[in-house]
């Protein structure tokens, strides 16, 4: 099944129009109206995403010194 994606906005009249879609006249789709508003709200508890991240010495030990060695 090929796939076909777009965004649009709901007119005031709560009608949505879909012009120029890839499908051949006459062909049968099945249509699924995703709300974004809630894929928003749930990437929202990520607040590092699209953050810079460094990495200070990536390799060595954490704590090392917080270990004791009992002999």
């Amino acid at each position: 099944m090929e796939t076909y994606r777009v965004q649009k906005k709901v007119a005031t009249n709560g009608e949505l129009q879909l012009k120029a879609l890839p499908f051949r006249e006459g062909e049968l789709v099945e249509v699924i109206i995703l709300g974004r508003e809630r894929e928003v709200q749930k990437s929202d508890h990520s607040l590092l995403r699209g953050k810079v991240i460094s990495y200070i010495d990536p390799t060595e030990p954490v704590a090392q010194n917080d270990w004791e060695l009992e002999q």
